[in-house]
């Protein structure tokens, strides 16, 4: 009977297209809404957490403002790590210079440091080595560059050992750090590291006072005691005043970031549903109209012993398949939406797998709410009244 059911549904519905397509207009442009929507707002999601976690999740970003007249020295910085809460600590201060060398000149930013940093950010020199505590301590004219600095202002990526210019004082290079990706983001990032005491000799603005330094702590479950410690230390160092600095916590802004981006992505999938939702109300309209214009075909069929349950089953069954059809020629267009995004944008966004299945279970709740009405008023229709129907 349901074999019979879905041979007739699929005759009825081929048998105008164009108004079946009008029908599943609705439908597809709701599982567009929602698989295109909800995908990218998921890739967006997915890259804004990996830049976070480049970052690192244990990391912890101190900033002061207000040093009462005590400022931060750098000597005292690793007085803050004697307790097992934290594990390094390093200093960061940056400024932008003109990096320059036989090949070419570019705008830099210069981040003065000290050798911690490289472990608490996660840094790996691909050749050469990170900054040490002997080039802190010598105020020494080493450098170490990111990937782009090195092809873009020396020329080639294998320069350790040779000399760059920067704001015209030359600084020996000696390290390079490894290519993070091949993105058109990263390739324009043109970024170095240099002693933090080195810093302060380049550029006016900069200076003995630390009022920007990261700190690591011990492990990643222990982000929130090592909050806790290093706040402490703040508050006994600058007099219980809690304005006087901020701590920024790493995986407490990718929670907040996770909480965002999933809150955005429900708004747009609740946005894209209620476009299904539309859709369906223009399934029930064209059944009920399907259901007038085949009175005579019901009282036929139910003269002949077609039971109240096959007629609606029947029509209930069409409803279901319009709804279906609709979905899938929505998804093939989804598909064909984020390749486009991803050429054009140069980004990869994947089609979210588990959005698909909720679209398509939703497009089915939907042709089973929506034909239910139609297929019952078809289903209630007496067979003489049904053959005398003239339309």
């Amino acid at each position: 009977m349901i074999l019979q059911s879905l041979k007739m549904a699929w005759k009825s519905i081929t048998s105008n297209k164009m108004r079946s397509f009008l029908t599943m207009l609705g439908i597809i442009i709701g599982v567009v809404s929602l698989v295109v929507l909800v995908s990218l707002a998921n890739g967006a999601t997915s890259s804004v957490t990996d830049s976070i976690n480049s970052l690192g999740t244990n990391l912890l970003t101190v900033s002061i403002s207000d040093d009462k007249d005590n400022p931060l020295k750098l000597s005292e910085l690793n007085d803050f790590i004697d307790n097992d809460d934290l594990s390094e600590i390093a200093p960061v201060a940056q400024s932008s210079v003109t990096a320059s060398s036989t090949y070419s000149e570019e705008s830099v930013t210069v981040y003065g440091t000290t050798g911690a940093y490289a472990d608490i950010q996660g840094l790996e020199p691909g050749t050469g080595r990170f900054l040490k505590s002997t080039d802190v301590e010598n105020h020494t004219n080493v450098i170490v560059i990111n990937n782009t600095v090195a092809t873009e202002v020396m020329g080639r990526s294998n320069v350790v050992g040779e000399n760059i210019k920067l704001n015209g004082t030359s600084f020996e290079i000696i390290g390079v750090l490894a290519a993070e990706d091949d993105s058109e983001d990263a390739a324009s990032v043109y970024e170095a590291y240099i002693p933090y005491t080195s810093l302060i000799r380049l550029t006016d603005s900069v200076s003995t006072e630390i009022t920007t330094f990261c700190v690591s702590a011990a492990s990643e479950d222990s982000m929130d005691q090592a909050e806790n410690t290093l706040t402490s230390l703040m508050l006994t160092r600058f007099g219980d005043d809690e304005d006087a600095f901020t701590i920024i916590n790493q995986s407490s802004v990718m929670e907040a970031m996770e909480s965002v981006t999933n809150t955005l992505a429900l708004l747009l999938g609740g946005i894209a549903a209620i476009s299904l939702l539309v859709g369906g109300i223009g399934i029930m309209n064209i059944m009920l109209v399907s259901v007038t214009e085949r009175t005579r075909e019901i009282g036929i069929r139910k003269a002949i012993g077609a039971g109240r349950a096959t007629i609606m089953l029947q029509f209930l069954i069409e409803a279901l398949l319009v709804s279906l059809l609709g979905c899938m020629i929505g998804i093939g267009f989804s598909w064909m939406i984020i390749q486009i995004v991803n050429i054009v944008g140069d980004v990869s966004y994947a089609m979210s797998l588990s959005v698909v299945w909720l679209s398509m279970g939703f497009s089915m709740l939907i042709g089973v709410m929506f034909g239910l009405y139609p297929a019952n008023k078809a289903a209630k229709k007496k067979p003489i009244d049904a053959l005398r129907y003239t339309g």
